[in-house]
């Protein structure tokens, strides 16, 4: 409750001082909704191609919030998530924002109910949490990515049509969808694939009709600027950066060790949510990929963490149906609470508190698929065959 009155306090705070779309220390409210509203505009006035070049787009931020001190937030989202950028910036900025992260927070407490149905706390644990705070501060889009990754597991085997389309709409951040054909195949789904790879398709298909190949190009133009300066040169901070890469750079690694252990955790991560995803229960697969799909990328930062929220909801629902095992509760708190002081933790001590939490989190999820459901003796089994047990059906 005291980090609940908290977040409406500063939120309510960071308005009520704010000037017109600037908050009282300089920032656009909701500081990287900026990139999301201005891009959007830029796509409705016929200027999308122009949203992946960074002068172009500042002097376009500069120009919405009337301040020519604004700082930069740059657009390196694929052509897809331009879509919602269009829709949003149909409305004025700041209703834009608050609609923006009014529904996608709605979609996650939704799931969160729906998770963990019978748990009269659950809505007011999710809503206190730390890190919706950290994500309503930055305006960012990790309601969203968490309902559809965590709708996605939730409905896989009962609904895997709409899980399908619900993962394949993950194309919008496709850093955090890289082991879903993994988990998808694992489970030997074959209808969540074909809907996963349609979705996808006719997402892309669909900025290709509304924009052409020109949003595409300017998309793929930008990748290596976005490369070297915002991942491996950290422009962002290495203390915002919560994964094994940033955490090797921050402890003065090189590039290409940054690299390597990046691609040894990340191997390790999806190999540990495909063992859950093959015969776990349908709540420790949720957490498992939620908590993998952290570890995959080598940019995540901390706002992203509502993901291991949703993974911890999950836990919590398996934890209520099977009785907890040692050490849990405290590693799900712990969890619960890193994104409140990980980034000043993290500048001060080096220590990457929230990359421990979902490297945690994981752990707990796949020890749950060993021990209670038999994980690592089913894999000369069909999934098929235990779906109906797996889903605590």
């Amino acid at each position: 409750m005291l980090v609940l009155a908290a977040t409406i306090i500063g939120l309510t705070y960071l308005v009520a001082t704010a000037h017109g779309t600037v908050d009282s220390l300089g920032r656009p409210l909701g500081t990287d909704f900026s990139n999301v509203w201005t891009a959007g505009w830029m796509a409705d006035h016929g200027r999308a191609p122009e949203a992946w070049d960074w002068p172009t787009q500042h002097a376009v931020q500069k120009q919405i919030h009337h301040d020519p001190a604004i700082p930069f937030y740059g657009w390196h989202y694929p052509p897809p998530f331009l879509i919602i950028a269009t829709l949003l910036a149909q409305f004025p900025y700041v209703a834009a924002l608050l609609i923006w992260q009014g529904m996608t927070l709605a979609l996650t407490l939704c799931l969160v109910r729906r998770i963990l149905p019978d748990d009269r706390d659950a809505l007011i644990v999710a809503l206190g949490a730390p890190v919706v705070l950290v994500c309503l501060g930055h305006g960012q889009n990790a309601f969203l990515t968490a309902s559809l990754l965590g709708a996605g597991m939730l409905l896989l085997d009962r609904r895997p049509w709409i899980a399908g389309m619900l993962l394949g709409a993950l194309v919008y951040k496709p850093q955090f969808a890289v082991l879903i054909p993994v988990l998808i195949l694992a489970r030997g789904n074959w209808r969540a694939f074909v809907a996963a790879g349609g979705t996808v398709s006719a997402l892309c298909l669909l900025t290709l009709a509304i924009w052409g190949w020109p949003v595409w190009q300017a998309f793929i133009d930008s990748l290596p600027l976005t490369r070297h300066i915002i991942i491996e040169a950290g422009a962002t901070g290495w203390e915002k950066i919560q994964s094994p890469f940033a955490a090797i750079r921050q402890w003065g690694g090189s590039i290409p060790l940054a690299y390597g252990v990046q691609g040894f955790v990340a191997a390790m991560a999806i190999a540990a949510a495909a063992v859950a995803a093959r015969r776990g229960a349908m709540a420790v697969r949720g957490a498992a990929a939620l908590s993998a799909a952290l570890l995959c990328t080598p940019y995540v930062l901390d706002y992203d963490f509502v993901l291991l929220g949703v993974a911890i909801a999950f836990m919590a629902a398996d934890m209520r149906q099977r009785g907890a095992l040692a050490w849990e509760p405290t590693w799900l708190a712990y969890a619960w609470i890193a994104p409140l002081f990980g980034r000043a933790l993290s500048e001060l001590t080096h220590v990457p508190v929230n990359l421990i939490a979902a490297i945690a989190v994981l752990a707990l999820a796949i020890r749950r698929a060993i021990l209670l459901d038999g994980a690592l003796s089913g894999f000369r089994s069909s999934p098929c065959r235990h779906s109906h047990a797996a889903s605590g059906r």
